[in-house]
């Protein structure tokens, strides 16, 4: 693994211009660059980079990112190997941390998984053309098949010989572990114990993933045994519902036609990929999962399904659509005549004739269904009315509203309903649908883990459930209503404003205290939300927010290092600028006053533009950094909430010649936004004590309830104070005290 240092070391060398131009065209347009997105076919330049921020970002695709972002995104690395790609492009040496054992036993394991499946393949590559029986039967076959020496090449098509153990011995003898095989389904090992190749006597077709590593086989029977087919079982290295046959020489394809091809078989893919549709790629043989298709939306949003056309390919068109359009794909369906498959409908045709035949009968989706469904129910109103329903469900699922009511008026007419009455359908759906993905987007991105939960409540080390916001106590037992919050509007929003804050501008000056001798000290935004939490014992109870809270206060004193180094340099460039302008001004013709007078001017430019300058520099500085951190969760939310810039207020005009910029009023909005927060954490505590007393009154516990009530008089005390503090709190960066 990487060493912290060397990671820094990289992303700081790395230039986002510089990263970008080895696969755009950038023209400079401002304080920016512009060229069009690698990620998606577009004639007007979208492609925004930024230097000063060292990011980028697509207006249109919405990708973009940190330079290990981008070659991340690009190259379809990990994280680890975008760093060393980076770090060869700018030649750094990398030095790498000694892993703990857990993880040189993970990435050992999976490491020699790998090169046992790279091993494997170029054996079988080699024998099936070096060995008589991989020339007799393995080429024969495929050459019968139509597959050529240049695709069997291309696709790293194999035979695996048929002798029961060939490939077996030849790993021993190669120093391989016999065990790791075993995991990879390469070897088996029979009843008696006796080690086997799992693949003999087969056509192997190697499945290889979008980085080019080889993570699995698919091996084709020539011999007419039981199954047809046999493919490695699922590993470390190999998760079948994440992968897709032909990725790896389609995915180039894919971006520069801006367009998916997805058939079924591995030798679909090979015949069209021969007959010049080179962007295709395969499920081989399974239903279309959530992880493929974010696999394909990564390359492209316009997929085309082709399916034989028989029943059976009907009925396959038609599953997986809602999940399609979940990921807002743009899908299309493409039935090919009866008795062809792809790969024999490839053969028959060249690549015009293809495309031809693709533009003129391949149907847009949901009028597919629509018409598929029409065609099923014949005179049987329960049959219609289940086809309508299914209609209404995958309209509901389009995000684009104008797209819906396209799709309202054609299907209103394909089935005979009245418009009206499918719109109000499909709104109703749709309403369920929005409200779930929310609660699950939520769920997803910002979970609540027992261990944020005793964070956000020091006082109770045990920990709370998961579940309950901080300020609440574990010892009380909390409503069903309550074990919702983590998930409901109360917190999240309000802690997503305080962490937006400290994100974007938590290095920046909230106000300045007086200390006991008289002294000066400067509170950042991050001073004063860690100090404010502190004081009262709380801490974010979104878990990704805590986590990425935490790692903005461990970032301090590199923060104050790299402000530093860059105030030096700034210095320099700004001490050669007036050093140019005056010399430029004592060559003038100018008189003593008016030189003065230019002097004077420059220096306040310079000056300004030095204030200025720091300011973006406290304001990008951590959302530049954790956009390009380890974890991908911490990562995906930071870019999320730098994407845009968080208007924290109007924009106000005083004199007609001075706007208010939003860090102008943090000394209004950061305390607001904390006393907000807690407000709603007296409010949640107060109902709870509202529902407990509710409880046990009239039950003869005298006791109980005056505690309750004494406590609930003390909240509902606070509670106004802290109302009154919302309305009137505010911390003047001019100010030597904090009120």
């Amino acid at each position: 693994m990487i060493d912290p240092i060397t990671a820094q070391k990289i992303k700081d060398a790395a230039d986002i211009v510089e990263v970008v131009s080895d696969y755009v065209n950038l023209s400079r347009r401002g304080t920016n660059y512009m060229g069009l997105c690698p990620f998606h076919n577009e004639r007007t330049p979208s492609f925004s980079v930024n230097r000063r921020k060292n990011f980028c970002y697509c207006f249109s695709c919405k990708k973009g990112g940190s330079p290990v972002n981008f070659v991340m995104e690009k190259e379809g690395l990990s994280y680890h190997d975008a760093l060393l790609h980076l770090a060869r492009k700018y030649g750094i040496e990398v030095q790498e941390r000694e892993l703990t054992d857990e993880e040189r036993a993970e990435q050992s394991e999976r490491e020699a998984m790998l090169v046992a499946n790279e091993w494997a393949m170029l054996k079988m590559c080699k024998d099936i053309f070096d060995t008589q029986e991989g020339r007799d039967i393995g080429l024969s076959y495929l050459y019968g098949r139509g597959v050529t020496e240049e695709a069997v090449r291309k696709f790293n098509l194999g035979y695996a010989l048929d002798k029961g153990s060939a490939l077996t011995s030849a790993a021993k003898s190669a120093g391989y572990d016999i065990n790791i095989l075993k995991s990879l389904g390469l070897v088996g090992t029979s009843k008696e114990g006796r080690e086997y190749d799992r693949f003999r006597g087969r056509v192997i077709f190697p499945i290889i993933n979008s980085a080019g590593k080889v993570i699995a086989f698919g091996g084709r029977d020539l011999k007419g045994g039981m199954a047809k087919y046999i493919n490695s079982p699922e590993s470390n290295v190999y998760k079948k519902s994440n992968e897709l046959y032909g990725i790896y020489q389609a995915r180039a394809d894919i971006v520069r036609e801006d367009k998916c091809y997805l058939v079924e078989g591995y030798l679909d893919v090979i015949g069209m990929w021969q007959s010049g549709m080179r962007n295709t790629v395969a499920s081989s043989g399974t239903a279309l999962t959530d992880g493929q298709i974010a696999l394909i939306h990564r390359f492209t949003e316009n997929i085309t399904l082709i399916y034989d056309g028989d029943a059976a390919g009907i009925k396959a068109s038609l599953r997986g659509i809602d999940m399609l359009l979940n990921h807002k794909m743009k899908v299309k369906v493409l039935l090919l005549p009866d008795g062809d498959d792809p790969d024999s409908f490839a053969r028959k045709h060249t690549s015009e004739e293809f495309r031809k035949y693709v533009a003129e009968h391949e149907t847009d989706i949901i009028r597919f269904k629509a018409q598929v469904l029409l065609a099923d129910i014949k005179k049987d109103p329960q049959k219609r009315i289940e086809a309508v329903n299914s209609v209404v469900q995958s309209i509901a699922h389009i995000a684009d509203p104008v797209s819906r009511d396209v799709y309202i008026q054609e299907c209103a007419s394909i089935l005979g309903i009245q418009e009206d009455t499918i719109a109000k359908s499909v709104a109703r759906v749709r309403g369920t649908l929005v409200e779930k993905w929310k609660q699950d987007r939520i769920k997803r991105e910002f979970p609540i883990t027992s261990e944020s939960a005793q964070t956000a409540n020091p006082a109770h080390p045990s920990g709370n459930g998961g579940n309950m916001p901080a300020g609440i106590s574990e010892n009380t037992q909390p409503l069903k209503p309550l074990s919702k919050i983590a998930y409901s509007s109360p917190m999240l929003p309000l802690e997503k404003v305080v962490i937006e804050y400290c994100l974007k501008y938590g290095f920046l000056e909230l106000c300045t205290i007086v200390n006991d001798d008289n002294s000066e000290t400067s509170v950042s935004v991050l001073d004063f939300v860690s100090e404010e939490l502190e004081a009262d014992n709380q801490s974010f109870s979104v878990n990704i927010f805590d986590r990425i809270f935490r790692l903005l206060k461990d970032m301090k004193e590199e923060y104050a290092v790299a402000y530093e180094h860059f105030s030096q340099k700034l210095d320099e460039s700004l001490d050669r600028q007036r050093k140019e302008g005056i010399e430029k001004i004592a060559a003038s013709d100018l008189s003593v006053i008016e030189i003065e007078r230019a002097e004077k001017k420059l220096e306040n430019e310079l000056e300004s533009k030095r204030a200025e300058d720091l300011i973006e520099f406290s304001k990008d500085y951590p959302g530049r950094q954790l956009a390009s951190h380890e974890d991908g969760e911490v990562r995906y939310v930071v870019t999320e909430l730098i994407r845009e810039r968080h208007q924290l207020s109007h924009i106000y005009m005083r004199d007609n010649n001075y706007v208010e910029r939003d860090e102008d009023r943090l000394s209004q909005l950061v305390p607001r936004a904390m006393t907000e927060w807690k407000n709603e954490l007296l409010n949640l505590r107060l109902k709870e004590l509202f529902s407990r007393f509710h409880e046990i009154s009239g039950k003869g516990d005298t006791e109980e309830e005056n505690k309750l009530m004494m406590e609930m008089n003390a909240i509902m005390r606070l509670r106004s104070q802290v109302a009154k503090d919302i309305g009137d709190r505010i911390l003047s960066p001019r100010s030597k005290t904090i009120r």
